[in-house]
């Protein structure tokens, strides 16, 4: 997998375009069709998972749901966590995920503990 600054062209037919947006910014990666979403984004230094989640996780069994994420036009689940996420509008696990197509990925800050922004005080 390689990062793709952009403009350099279209991806071969056997690779897609992933345009991943994270905490640090965007990257697009070209991936090779079917490699697995979770595969591409650790390939690229980047991660699914929360500080915590990188060490306390399931290994891509589709078990802990550490590594949500959001995918826009996201491929037809095929795993009871992704249809019930898919269904509810929760994040996707990128270890269930395989690339057939261009996509767009979101990996959302993730906090396991921590407060809570309410606009307003508390009392």
């Amino acid at each position: 997998m390689s990062r793709d600054a952009g403009g350099s062209g279209d991806p071969p037919d056997d690779t897609h375009t992933v345009t991943v947006a994270h905490p640090e910014g965007k990257t697009r990666l070209s991936v090779p069709h079917g490699a697995v979403l979770r595969d591409a984004l650790f390939a690229a230094d980047l991660t699914p998972h929360s500080r915590a989640g990188r060490r306390l996780n399931c290994g891509g069994r589709g078990l802990c749901a550490t590594c949500g994420v959001r995918v826009e036009d996201a491929p037809v689940p095929d795993h009871w966590h992704d249809d019930l996420a898919a269904r509810f509008g929760y994040p996707r696990l990128s270890c269930q995920i395989r690339v057939t197509d261009d996509m767009r990925v979101e990996v959302p800050e993730k906090l396991v503990w921590g407060g809570r922004e309410t606009g307003g005080s508390q009392k």
